[in-house]
């Protein structure tokens, strides 16, 4: 069963990650094989802050999510946050930082195959009604380890990089 609630504008600190990517666009999505190949290596990272996943869409170098189109190809990562110490990175992995600022943070509660009615009701509803604007940072799910694609009642936070608006960051 498919449900998206919209919880809390969160002001973020800067997030060091280590994980994997790949470049991918929707119509061509590798979404699954990165997250298979992530999966089993995670815990060869020895810094980890929690168990806690994330799977990051990094549009930077496709214009942003205001040019986004269902070909656009950009980099998508599944990792773990990692302490600020510069600790070794298993071979294959890189590191990656979200950059600090404003997310809106919603839930969504169903199957993956529903995650585009979550994105429709953030952008075309709560996202024109409220105080805010989409800014160009990255966006990103968290995911608790426990989460399974299978699972119809599966619950991942959906965090959506916003700024109040008018207001420009640098």
């Amino acid at each position: 069963m498919h449900k998206v609630e919209f919880n809390r504008v969160v002001s973020l600190s800067d997030k060091p990650l280590v994980g994997m990517r790949r470049s991918m666009s929707l119509q061509q999505n590798t979404t699954a094989e990165l997250w298979r190949s992530f999966m089993p290596r995670r815990r060869e990272i020895n810094d980890r802050v929690s168990e806690a996943l994330f799977s990051v869409q990094d549009l930077s170098d496709c214009g942003g999510f205001k040019q986004f189109s269902p070909a656009a190809v950009f980099e998508k990562w599944a990792a773990v946050e990692v302490s600020a110490s510069q600790g070794p990175v298993p071979e294959g992995m890189e590191r990656f930082l979200v950059p600090s600022g404003d997310y809106a943070v919603s839930d969504h509660c169903g199957p993956p195959s529903e995650f585009g009615k979550t994105q429709h009701y953030i952008f075309s509803q709560w996202l024109p009604a409220s105080n805010y604007e989409l800014d160009e940072r990255v966006h990103f799910e968290l995911l608790q380890p426990e989460w399974r694609a299978d699972d119809p009642n599966a619950s991942e936070e959906v965090w959506i990089p916003v700024r109040e608006r008018g207001v420009r960051t640098q």
